[in-house]
């Protein structure tokens, strides 16, 4: 059981350091840090782009930045990384490596679990301003999803993965996309047994609060809802939708919103559920990847993070600690605008703050 007052987990992109399939897609040497150098400014007061400091333009190729991000990570409190998983069937991988060599070489001692991300590369999520397949996720059968099970026992059995309540923590990104979910997940429980533990915690990812129980229906232990989209849903009026709907078409502009109205969509009723992990935004600009099509929410400052965060742990404080579970979104997605790592504007400000308010928060 962990001893802190709250669980904090980061998800943490692994796509900074060079792979064959981004050198064919993209140009020899691409990695993240290609959309975030080729950033624009939209508007006066844009911060872009974004610029690292303390742990500058790293590659995750080297143990010695891996571990930098954990001793980071572990001083302002926050218990392990969720690293993306990238399985697309037939045992097709992508961007394994550094997760790979944290396993194999017990290096960092900081705790992790694993967070599936089972969708298809298309689109402008990927940079493109298209819906052309980079790379199609596919669902082979159940010999796959045995094959899928062993590949990532290993790290479940490892003593820094993330249990909940005895239970290795593993989450889904898209459960609606996996055919027949509950089977899969039923498998896998069984898979799981048979090899010596006492199951797994499925965590079933979505940005929709309304699909809520159909995912606890399908056998997930619990459902991180994550609402970056409910201020674009709720929080505007219809002329507001229709004078964004222009600017977008006619001007060329993203969609730009102040992080201060957008924060107040960042938590609901059902966080407060024990079946529920709400989730942490750390900010939000995807323009570096989407331009004219992506979501700005500007202004995102330390300190209205700290009150975003407050928020957000008042709705988890009532809870067990074992199931004091918040996600944070994310530790270093730099191109969406969303990360934890120190910038040069900022510096740690962002984890001041994360800090601040867990130790303001009585539980």
């Amino acid at each position: 059981m962990n001893t802190n007052n709250v669980r904090l987990i980061a998800l943490y992109l692994p796509q900074f350091h060079p792979i064959p399939e981004n050198d064919e897609w993209w140009g020899k040497g691409f990695t993240e840090w290609t959309n975030v150098g080729k950033a624009k400014r939209f508007f006066v007061g844009h911060y872009q782009p974004r610029v690292p400091a303390d742990l500058g333009f790293y590659d995750l190729r080297v143990p010695e930045t891996r571990k930098a991000q954990a001793d980071m990570a572990k001083e302002y409190g926050i218990e392990g990384f969720c690293y993306w998983h990238y399985w697309f069937g037939n045992g097709k991988r992508l961007l394994e490596r550094p997760f790979n060599e944290v396993l194999k070489s017990g290096e960092p001692d900081f705790n992790f679990c694993l967070s599936w991300a089972n969708e298809s590369w298309k689109g402008f999520h990927h940079g493109l301003l298209n819906r052309n397949v980079l790379i199609e996720q596919l669902y082979p059968g159940e010999k796959d999803f045995e094959n899928h099970f062993y590949d990532v026992l290993p790290a479940f059995f490892d003593k820094r993965y993330i249990t909940v309540h005895g239970k290795p923590l593993f989450e889904i990104l898209k459960p609606f996309e996996i055919p027949n979910a509950k089977s899969f997940i039923e498998q896998w429980q069984n898979l799981a047994i048979k090899n010596g533990l006492s199951g797994i915690y499925f965590v079933g990812q979505s940005v929709n609060f309304e699909d809520y129980k159909k995912i606890l229906e399908m056998s997930f232990d619990s459902v991180n809802i994550i609402r970056l989209q409910d201020f674009m849903r709720f929080g505007r009026s219809f002329p507001v939708k229709v004078l964004d709907k222009i600017l977008n078409e006619l001007f060329g502009l993203p969609y730009i919103y102040n992080f201060k109205h957008a924060i107040k969509k960042f938590s609901g009723p059902e966080d407060k559920d024990l079946s529920c992990i709400p989730t942490i935004i750390s900010g939000w600009d995807h323009s570096p990847r989407s331009g004219k099509k992506g979501l700005i929410f500007y202004n995102a400052t330390p300190g209205l993070f700290e009150q975003h965060v407050s928020d957000i742990l008042n709705t988890v404080k009532n809870k067990p600690v074992e199931d004091r579970i918040v996600f944070i979104k994310s530790w270093n997605e730099w191109a969406e605008g969303n990360y934890m790592e120190p910038d040069l504007k900022y510096g740690t400000g962002f984890l001041d703050a994360l800090k601040s308010a867990v130790l303001k928060i009585q539980f």
